[in-house]
């Protein structure tokens, strides 16, 4: 696999981020990012380079659009064996991104709140974040999604091991794990937002979606 050379951070829960962005740093990777993320990154010491330098536009409406942009979803998904891709993406001056550090809105957590508004349930419907996870994710050939910290040591020593380049197999872990997260949080607004008019009695909603991790397999 190739040498990073470019990573955008996005991230709610920021957890063990700034370590592993000083490991990309450190490797050469350049650190694109966003508001409150990148904030963070530059408070830790780090050079980060704004997601509006790259699109060339201001985050803008409360934060709803940020990367929603052409220069962001040309740079994830360009994929590197084609060279018409390369050729595309070049001419409009888009950087590849090869490495994508994302987690999205904290939505269950808002929804359990008690006596929780719609208005606030629909503010915290994340629409860029699961964008770039699945744009991320269909090229993961050539880019590495990464949506759990839990993720960020082995990561690391992966990186460090080879000399900045993650295996196929670990960018197609990498990549099931992403789509996973996705199905799951879409399956928990749709869950949520059921309940809203739901009726009082009803036990049930019209559609139960039910996500079970296997915890043992049998003989």
């Amino acid at each position: 696999m190739a040498k990073m050379q470019r990573a955008l951070f996005s991230l709610t829960d920021k957890s063990g981020a700034a370590e592993f962005a000083r490991e990309l740093a450190a490797l050469g990777v350049e650190l694109i990012s966003t508001g409150g993320t990148a904030k963070m990154l530059r408070e830790a010491g780090l050079t980060v380079r704004d997601v509006s330098e790259v699109t060339g536009f201001p985050e803008m409406l409360d934060g709803r659009v940020k990367t929603i942009h052409p220069r962001i979803a040309g740079g994830m998904l360009a994929m590197r064996g084609k060279p018409e891709h390369m050729e595309a993406i070049a001419a409009h001056g888009i950087p590849p991104i090869d490495m994508v550090v994302v987690n999205l809105y904290a939505f269950e957590k808002v929804a359990a709140e008690e006596g929780v508004t719609l208005e606030r349930l629909i503010e915290n419907i994340d629409i860029g974040g699961p964008t770039m996870i699945r744009a991320a994710a269909k090229n993961y050939q050539d880019v590495a999604v990464v949506v759990s910290p839990g993720d960020y040591a082995a990561l690391s020593e992966e990186l460090k091991s080879s000399g900045g380049s993650l295996s196929p197999a670990t960018h197609w872990s990498l990549a099931r794990k992403a789509f996973a997260l996705t199905a799951a949080y879409d399956s928990a607004v749709t869950e949520r937002l059921a309940k809203v008019d739901a009726p009082e009695d009803a036990l049930l909603p019209g559609v139960l979606n039910v996500r079970l991790p296997r915890s043992l397999s049998l003989r």
